[in-house]
């Protein structure tokens, strides 16, 4: 039985910069997907050289697209502009780099109808036509042998975190929250916690699933996971009252390789075995997931720069915002956007 009695109209908000490839592949995803009532998708030029604006023309005779070009402000603003541009009153969220599957507004509805939330989010995964590389990141930050598994997991639905390459947020929790601050990235979990404080509640629809390119290096996936492991520290700073022992736990992972190896040299083999062990897991995990044993071997490399780059980045910050007692938009300046 339907609980949700209101007229929902969705509006997609997606900002982009420099990537109108992304764009063509969203929207084509979009042309097909399957969904009776009509909706809006909002395109947001954030101050990009390489427009989207020849892409989206190919798409303006199927599709209900408004497109806006504004100066660079970070995707945080760029995405509080596309929702205050919008028709709908409820938006969702993506990046630019995901691919919707035909069913992807079909599962939202159902959800919402019977369980309306202000704010929801969806898991992620990859697509059969990303490269593998692509798949083995995914693979690291999606496995529930990873921290990466808390990005969709059936337990935490009632008390989800919605990361904003696929979120979902009605017009009134938007205009009671203001939106996303300037922090990047960071935004996301910092909107989900200030929603809370105001009394609305978030949910995971696991069916609602995007795919969801990421990075296409491995030195851009260790520039992503090290911001990642920077505002996190910050993010517990602002919200104490949400800070884990989980957060914790890549830096930790660090500490235990530093201590298997020097364990080695001391003629104690069994944590180096534990390491491996876990590794040859991954593998595995990996190589069955995709059919692919140089995914496996590419997901073991994966979960070790994930490991590595937010761990490094989650001390550093800790370091100089915790115990030196630093103002994080001045020690770390370039994870900030001056609206």
């Amino acid at each position: 039985m339907y609980l949700c009695f209101m007229q929902i109209k969705y509006s997609f908000i997606v900002p982009v910069y420099n990537r109108p490839q992304e764009i063509d592949e969203l929207l084509a995803s979009m042309q097909v997907m399957k969904f009776n009532a009509p909706y809006e998708i909002v395109i947001i030029e954030d101050g990009s050289t390489e427009t989207s604006e020849n892409i989206i023309a190919k798409y303006e005779h199927d599709l209900k697209i408004n497109y806006y070009k504004k100066p660079n402000t970070g995707p945080g603003d760029s995405r509080n502009y596309g929702m205050r541009k919008a028709q709908g009153n409820y938006f969702i969220i993506l990046d630019s780099d995901v691919i919707l599957p035909t069913n992807y507004l079909q599962e939202v509805d159902l959800f919402l109808h019977k369980r309306y939330v202000h704010c929801f989010g969806g898991p992620d995964d990859a697509h059969a036509s990303f490269s593998n590389l692509q798949k083995a990141i995914s693979y690291s930050m999606t496995s529930y042998l990873t921290t990466g598994g808390i990005r969709g997991r059936k337990s935490v639905v009632n008390k989800f975190q919605p990361r904003s390459f696929n979120m979902g947020l009605s017009k009134e929790a938007f205009n009671a929250s203001k939106g996303f601050g300037n922090i990047h990235p960071g935004e996301d979990p910092d909107l989900t916690i200030r929603l809370w404080k105001l009394g609305y509640e978030t949910a995971l629809i696991p069916e609602a699933k995007v795919f969801h390119k990421r990075r296409i290096s491995w030195d851009k996936f260790f520039i992503q996971v090290n911001k990642f492991g920077l505002v996190r520290p910050i993010l517990n700073k602002w919200h104490p009252e949400t800070a884990k022992l989980t957060y914790w736990f890549p830096a930790l992972f660090l500490g235990y390789i530093v201590g298997s190896f020097i364990s080695l040299f001391l003629g104690i083999w069994q944590f180096i075995a534990m390491l491996l062990l876990y590794f040859g897991v991954i593998f595995l995990g990996a190589t069955f997931k995709y059919k692919s044993v140089s995914i496996g071997f590419q997901s073991i490399i994966a979960v070790g720069i994930q490991f590595y780059g937010y761990g490094k980045g989650f001390l550093t910050s800790y370091f100089y915002v915790h115990l030196l007692k630093r103002v994080p938009q001045e020690q770390f300046k370039k994870l900030f956007f001056s609206n």
